[in-house]
């Protein structure tokens, strides 16, 4: 993977632990006295999902859902296929949606309303990133890290066609 690609660092790997703590504490003292069972998106979320949990004072269950709306492309079709889905039912259960980025929320839109249809006591959305100029519906993330401008992003979990994921920095990706 050449970093020659990369135009610039966004967020540093040290602004967004400092932001994923702030959430974590914030999510603990909402949920406290539950048990709340995080469904990650994957694959980008997968490292804030690693990361946030760590922060987080409360019992935590974590189940995965792969969603595909973006191909090797850089916007999304808004065609949404479960690529995965939950192992078991989150009926009764406080869930948190843990999103890497929300761009146009087509996906999240989706998926917030297939898994609202499986009565969960609770359903919210924590997001790292959230690009609401590019926003083609509405969908608001009840917890969010940064608010980034419409620039195309990678590192930290987020690729590019599979690539970048592993650098610690969010990125922007040249032209």
């Amino acid at each position: 993977m050449s970093q020659k690609y990369v135009q610039k660092v966004l967020l540093s790997k040290e602004e967004i632990a400092e932001k994923i703590a702030l959430l974590g504490e914030q999510i603990s003292r909402d949920y406290a006295g539950k048990d709340i069972f995080l469904i990650c998106v994957l694959k980008g979320a997968v490292i804030f999902l690693a990361d946030l949990m760590r922060q987080l004072k409360v019992p935590v269950q974590v189940d995965f859902m792969a969603v595909s709306s973006y191909g090797a492309a850089t916007e999304s079709s808004g065609v949404v296929r479960i690529m995965k889905d939950l192992d078991g039912s989150i009926e009764g259960k406080h869930c948190l949606i843990v999103e890497d980025i929300i761009d146009s929320g087509l996906t999240l839109k989706y998926l917030k309303e297939n898994l609202q249809s499986r009565q969960p006591a609770s359903l919210k959305i924590v997001t790292l990133l959230d690009k609401p100029e590019r926003r083609r519906v509405e969908i608001t993330p009840d917890y969010c890290g940064f608010q980034i401008p419409d620039e195309f992003v990678v590192g930290y979990g987020l690729d590019f066609a599979e690539q970048y994921r592993s650098l610690a920095d969010i990125c922007v990706l040249a032209e």
